[in-house]
């Protein structure tokens, strides 16, 4: 495989002037990708994908590397999970690039068109946001993720992966960027950091002019880092604090089957729900919390939760506010839709909130009160994912209130630019 020019050419300079430089050329690639056709940014990405498969021997054999030194450096079992390929894991991430190359391109889509009365005739039409850093940790396949859906947006990526798959990523990304020059994209259209020197990411944060757009991949602590720190916009979540409330006219089949999906199919994943919040009306709390105890979770409760079931640890004021992303649960009993709606209000943090009732007007009741970038209704919270809207690969959830909300994916990665049209008006 070839080695990427942003990993021969940059590696040398400073944090700062490395960003700078990589930056540059991430935007004069940009506007070379966004004049491509649909088809052609398409196309590029199927070639990107059938040399993942064709280098999948060297991009495992990188990984093999990281997988090594991670176990020698101490990495728990959950991060060697994400940290780890094997031919199954990199065939989908090669489909998940492919998949993306099939999505439905919202660049160029016309929002609305309207005429005025002079006769100028204005439109709102979707475009590429420009140059996207993106800043991630572990997962490897975020880089194919990442890139594709930065491309087929018509966006540069600026990647900076975590030192512990630094091989995989360089393996990944020298694949990734033969398909895109063969299918006539810039390599600079997406580069990744050479250096793992934490400064980094703080030069990608001050980088205005030069970075459109930043989006953390990570944990707590990174972005909490970037939101704090960041002169550029960023598009984050911080905490996945999901809440699932049980009202009194819940089905109880229902309600046991969703409250454990929701914890339990994957503990570790921000759509994991980490509140439980049962109506005092609703006769089978005892049972549901019972179930999710024997099935091996930790039950931390309020007062009439622990008059439940003699396993249940009291909760302290922390858990509440608390995203375990373990097999541990908060539970607390409430007073009807009003004592939901206001644990949630102090407790979420905006990602995913459910609601499990036959109570059509309660539902949207709970839909109208609950501010949150996703709202659920008898579902589990484990489906707030870009793959399950049907929006493809995702490139992270959105708590904000501004651009993006929920999902990002291809629509989340554009803006609209006014197009006026005009027959000679001149404005008195």
């Amino acid at each position: 495989m070839k080695t990427t020019t942003s990993l021969k050419t940059h590696d040398t300079q400073s944090p700062h002037d490395a960003i700078t430089a990589l930056a540059q050329d991430g935007r004069a690639a940009q506007r070379v990708l966004a004049s491509l056709s649909s088809e052609a940014r398409a196309q590029s990405l199927i070639h990107a994908a059938r040399h993942l498969r064709q280098d999948a021997a060297a991009i495992l054999a990188a990984n093999a590397k990281d997988v090594e030194a991670g176990r020698k450096n101490g990495l728990s079992s959950a991060l060697l999970d994400r940290l780890m390929l094997d031919d199954a894991r990199l065939e989908a991430v090669a489909a998940g690039v492919e998949a993306v190359a099939n999505l439905a391109d919202p660049v160029g889509n016309v929002i609305d068109a309207s005429e005025r009365p002079n006769g100028l005739k204005l439109s709102r039409v979707r475009v590429p946001i420009g140059t996207i850093g993106i800043i991630y940790e572990s997962r490897p396949n975020v880089t194919a993720d990442a890139a594709a859906l930065c491309v087929r947006a018509g966006n540069a990526a600026l990647l900076r992966g975590g030192s512990e798959a630094v091989h995989s990523n360089r393996a990944i990304l020298s694949s990734f960027t033969a398909g895109l020059v063969e299918g006539g994209v810039p390599a600079q259209a997406v580069q990744l950091i050479p250096t793992q020197d934490r400064a980094a990411v703080g030069a990608m944060l001050t980088a205005t002019g030069l970075i459109d757009m930043i989006v953390p991949r990570g944990g707590k602590s990174l972005v909490a880092r970037v939101q704090a720190d960041a002169r550029v916009p960023v598009l984050a979540h911080l905490d996945g604090i999901c809440h699932t409330y049980i009202h009194s006219a819940a089905d109880t089949d229902m309600a046991r089957t969703i409250a454990l999906n929701a914890k339990l199919r994957r503990t570790g994943i921000c759509g994991a729900m980490e509140t439980l919040l049962i109506d005092a009306e609703f006769a089978d709390g005892p049972t549901i919390v019972e179930q999710l105890i024997d099935a091996g979770c930790e039950v931390r409760g309020d007062a009439a939760c622990r008059s439940f079931d003699s396993r249940v640890i009291a909760a302290t004021s922390l858990d509440w506010d608390t995203e375990y992303l373990d097999a541990v649960l908060s539970v607390a009993i409430v007073d009807g839709l009003d004592g939901a709606v206001d644990h949630i209000a102090r407790h979420s943090s905006s990602h995913t909130d459910a609601i499990i009732t036959e109570d059509e007007a309660v539902a949207e009741q709970f839909f109208a009160r609950v501010d949150s970038a996703i709202v659920m209704h008898n579902a589990s919270s484990q489906f707030a994912d870009g793959g399950e809207f049907g929006l493809g690969a995702e490139i992270g959830i959105a708590t904000g209130r501004l651009h993006a909300r929920g999902p990002v994916a291809l629509e989340g990665l554009t803006t609209y630019k006014w197009l006026v049209r005009g027959s000679g008006q001149a404005r008195p």
